[in-house]
């Protein structure tokens, strides 16, 4: 059974961590062939199993140290239907794989948590097509109904919530805020946005958010930001409006990098995680509402250790 769907402790106003960026610290950090940037596929032996706990275990630590709160993702996500078939699983098994991927993150919690450090087990849910580019744009309908089945299967499961990540366009964001409220799960829904602070179809994330609210009565529990450095969106930020209400959380990149040079760069730009600190805790200083804070693309612990230290009495 799930702990926290009925009501997630990550907005009671205390600071909670994320983990970084999964992908990117398997195949850089870790020399692993991950096919279509696909970690949900180490799920099938245990030795891939045993790797995906070690990295979550680093966040644990860190998370017990620190004495906060920890958001662990899934591996999933690229375990949508079209991932999949690409991947070579069956409907069948890649269901599997997302109960599977699951089950992992709350047996890690049922270890690790404590009353001080509460676990969210949350399901990652990607976009259809590139976390950067949104290519063929479906419709609201067409993509609740694309990915109500993996969230679906995390709904079977120990799921609290839904974290859709690197949402690039309004229709699929507003599908998948659909699809998670008829699953019973709270979603919190997370923005790609460019160094214009804006979303690759040019959204403003104010207009994003408030799109979103507008079109789904509000569904989310809560928006974020994630795969962009700070200096890329701090300027939409201090625009300001109402819709900064909604705005809790940031997973920021390490690389100030655009999207269309980390794409074409062989190599891993991690950034220096005690800037990246630095660059938190002055936005948590600005905007007192964002109390979820981790990192994407390039970032691993030590970024996140970083700006827990940095963001000490910001939040």
């Amino acid at each position: 059974m799930s702990k926290y769907r009925k009501h997630l402790p990550q907005t009671n106003g205390t600071l909670f961590l994320t983990d970084g960026g999964l992908e990117t610290t398997l195949v850089f950090h870790d020399g692993m062939d991950l096919p279509c940037f696909a970690s949900f596929v180490l799920m099938k032996d245990e030795a891939g199993r045993a790797r995906l706990r070690r990295y979550y275990e680093q966040y644990i630590e860190l998370a017990l140290a620190e004495g906060r709160g920890m958001i662990l993702e899934a591996p999933t996500w690229r375990a949508s239907a079209d991932w999949g078939e690409r991947l070579g699983y069956s409907r069948a098994a890649l269901a599997e794989a997302n109960r599977a991927a699951v089950a992992l993150i709350a047996e890690i919690r049922d270890r690790r948590e404590t009353p001080a450090v509460p676990i969210v087990v949350s399901g990652c849910v990607g976009p259809r097509g590139d976390g950067y580019d949104p290519g063929q744009v479906m419709s609201a309908e067409a993509a609740e109904a694309y990915h109500a089945e993996q969230i679906g299967s995390f709904a079977e499961g120990e799921a609290d919530m839904i974290g859709a990540m690197t949402m690039t366009n309004l229709p699929e964001a507003i599908g998948i805020a659909r699809a998670a409220g008829k699953a019973g799960l709270p979603v919190a829904v997370s923005f790609t946005v460019e160094t214009d602070g804006r979303l690759p179809t040019g959204q403003t994330l104010g207009e994003a958010i408030e799109t979103v609210d507008r079109e789904t009565g509000r569904a989310p529990a809560y928006y974020m930001i994630n795969c962009a450095h700070p200096t890329h969106f701090a300027g939409t930020l201090a625009e300001g409006g109402a819709w900064m209400d909604r705005l809790r959380g940031l997973r920021a990149n390490a690389s100030r990098r655009s999207h269309a040079e980390l794409d074409s760069s062989a190599d891993l730009d991690d950034g220096d995680p005690v800037e990246l600190g630095g660059e938190y805790r002055e936005l948590l200083r600005r905007f007192r509402n964002v109390t979820v804070v981790g990192g994407c693309c390039g970032t691993d612990h030590r970024h996140v250790e970083a700006i827990s230290r940095a963001c000490r009495g910001a939040a």
